[in-house]
């Protein structure tokens, strides 16, 4: 009798099979290997919490009193009938199970729930597979460990499965009744990662309609006795703290004219000279949520996109490794195949034949590393040499993005001096920084491409990159011109999908709570790699946020829903506290169901406190006093014949009035 693998999606199952004993055919569903063992696998999760209306029909219609629905037995439903038929099957002819779902928390509960609903009780010994090169699956298969000892990662990803299930229905189901009472028509939809971002995108729109420029003065001098003129910019001593804002920059004209006379044709000394090399090494290869924020940048191709373009390069083409990782570095068996790899480089993109030639093979990148890697590797290019493959243009510019980003890895640290001189002119103090390129390293992969999402806000832009001529300390200087530069503080700038990704991976720097900070440093975030595009294009969808000129914005419907919600919904913190329950669930030092009694906890008080407002203002939606006098408002409700205006009150109180169907709404733009 055969052992079972179960292999989390298709490309494993096939390392796997081709690490076992050969030959390997090919079946309808599965592989079996020469020695008898099967492979099977499933294609993400093959089964999904179930829907309210398999508890009670009555959860089919959306009612207010149904609310919260917290199942107390769980259901699944099946997503993948004919997968979930051939591993029933496959079940009947093994002898044991070999768990390899990828070695992280939904990793485990995949392949995990699969034989719970099945009802497995056989042995079950796990394996843990993050490079799928044919030696290193074949090491993690002789290293097989009981599956029972990863029983509390299980626990965890049910724990987080359930969590989210309970808080977006409920809350969507909610907000959206709550809507529906003030006349909007939509879903309001509520998660524990999409809400805390929209509320993001809408301080920040806040942040900058109420943002009010105020003038600030750089004072500048242009300076002369040295090999080639150079400019410093003034630098203000305690003595001037009474003209500075907050960000210590100087707010009193009056001061900025006396330290332009003071200054003006006077001589100044070096009081500092320095040049500094610096090595920047060479970038890590991507992972997905880094390539999406480059990708948008250089090549305006938007995160949902970008997947797309990923999946296809990853399925169709064979060109990539696994894209949807959150990791950047590569496991250290790796470097037996980089001449395949940089060969099938130059096989599709033959313009890079000439860096290939100046990369050297011998570097070796602090991307090698195997302590580092997580379930999946950093995405590179694979050993494919299809030399008559047909991309399309967002296919093959994003294939060189990572292309260049490999070939990086063999090339020396771009190397530069940075220059710094603090020059004395009438007891004030100007500074001059610059930069001087000693060799480009790396850098010559990437010509230089600005963007908008690369600009700082005009006047705030610090040119570090001019040239310094070389000085000694003590060395005399003149004052050729002193001006003062009038300027303006600039608001913040917009988002764009690219720099929502980015804020949703580096989440806690939007937090002042330093104990939430750290736990969203700790997990990288809020959404992953796998949904992250997938959230904010949910947001698109639901026309809560609209896209114009690359900028992101939130809509009056966005607006309306954060502005009604309670504020922990709309922050970050929920998610940091979940994460730092689900690891003590984790470790083994917390039950599941402890967790889930909270969340139900927290359910119901949100739902006692929303009921209690009786219904979301939405914009665009009149509500009138009810002429009755009775203190409620009219708004428009559903009836069997249509829609009608009744006090907020009704029944109690019984006016009600006629008004046309609502219009339809404006849906955000999506597809991005």
């Amino acid at each position: 009798m055969p052992r079972l693998f179960i292999a989390e999606k298709p490309s494993l199952a096939r390392a796997i099979a081709d690490a076992l004993p050969s030959p390997a055919q090919r079946r309808d569903g599965y592989i079996e290997c020469g020695n008898g063992d099967l492979v099977g696998w499933c294609a993400g999760h093959i089964l999904a919490l179930a829907a309210p209306d398999a508890y009670d029909q009555a959860f089919k219609e959306w009612r207010l009193d149904h609310l919260p629905i917290t199942p107390s037995e769980w259901k699944l439903t099946v997503t993948s009938p004919d997968l979930l038929k051939t591993l029933k099957a496959l079940l009947a002819r093994a002898t044991s199970v070999v768990h390899a779902g990828d070695p992280d928390r939904e990793g485990q509960l995949l392949v995990d729930e699969v034989l719970v609903h099945l009802g497995y009780k056989g042995r079950v010994e796990r394996v843990l597979i993050s490079d799928l090169n044919i030696d290193a699956v074949r090491k993690a298969i002789g290293s097989l460990q009981p599956n029972e000892k990863f029983r509390s990662l299980y626990d965890a990803a049910v724990g987080r499965q359930r969590a989210d299930w309970l808080y977006g229905l409920n809350m969507t189901r909610l907000y959206t009744l709550l809507g529906r009472a003030a006349g909007y028509d939509g879903v309001l939809s509520v998660g524990r990662v999409q809400t805390p971002l929209l509320g993001l995108i809408v301080r920040r729109d806040l942040e900058i309609e109420n943002f009010v420029a105020k003038p600030y003065y750089t004072v500048v001098v242009q300076l002369a006795g040295a090999a080639q003129p150079f400019a410093a910019t003034w630098r203000p001593g305690p003595a001037a703290a009474s003209c500075l804002d907050s960000e210590g920059r100087l707010v009193d004209p009056g001061m900025a004219d006396a330290i332009e006379r003071k200054t003006a044709g006077q001589p100044g000394s070096v009081a500092l000279a320095t040049r500094k090399r610096q090595r920047e090494p060479a970038p890590l290869p991507y992972c997905l949520a880094e390539l999406q924020i480059d990708g948008g940048k250089r090549l305006g191709i938007g995160p949902m996109r970008m997947l797309d373009i990923c999946q296809t390069l990853y399925e169709t083409h064979r060109l990539i490794t696994y894209p949807r990782s959150d990791c950047s570095y590569l496991p250290e068996g790796h470097l037996a195949q980089v001449a395949e790899v940089v060969r099938a480089v130059i096989a599709v993109e033959p313009h890079l034949t000439e860096l290939s030639k100046a990369a050297d093979f011998a570097l070796r990148s602090r991307a090698w590393n195997d302590g580092k890697v997580t379930a999946h590797h950093a995405l590179i290019p694979t050993p494919r040499a299809a030399r008559d493959i047909h991309l399309q243009d967002d296919e093959r510019a994003v294939y060189d993005l990572i292309a260049r980003r490999y070939l990086a890895q063999f090339f020396p640290a771009h190397e530069f001096d940075q220059l710094e001189a603090h020059i004395a002119i009438s007891d004030e103090l100007f500074i001059a920084k610059g930069r001087q390129l000693v060799s480009p390293g790396w850098l010559r992969l990437f010509p230089a491409a600005a963007t908008a999402d690369d600009n700082p806000p005009d006047g705030e832009r610090d040119d570090e990159a001019a040239a310094i001529p070389p000085l000694d300390k003590g060395q005399t200087l003149q004052v050729a011109r002193t001006e003062t530069i009038n300027r303006k503080t600039s608001p913040p700038r917009r988002f764009t999908a690219a720099s929502l990704v980015e804020a949703m991976t580096g989440i806690a720097r939007f937090v002042t709570n330093p104990q939430i900070k750290q736990l969203l440093r700790d997990t990288d975030g809020i959404g992953t790699p796998a949904t992250q595009a997938a959230i904010i294009q949910t947001l698109f969808d639901r026309g809560f946020i609209a896209e114009k000129k690359r900028q992101v914005t939130s809509t009056a419907t966005g607006r309306a829903l954060v502005q009604a919600l309670p504020e922990a919904a709309t922050q970050p913190d929920m998610t940091a506290l979940w994460e730092a329950a689900l690891r003590k669930i984790n470790d083994g030092s917390a039950p599941m169901q402890a967790f889930l009694t909270a969340v139900r906890d927290q359910l119901r008080d949100l739902v006692a406190n929303a009921r209690a407002s009786d219904c979301v203002e939405i914009a665009g939606v009149e509500t009138r006093p009810c002429p009755s006098g009775c203190g409620g408002r009219l708004r428009r409700r559903r009836g069997k014949r249509g829609p009608f205006l009744a006090c907020s009150s009704y029944p109690a109180c019984g006016v009600t009035r006629d008004v046309p169907a609502p219009e339809g709404r404006k849906r955000g733009t999506a597809g991005r």
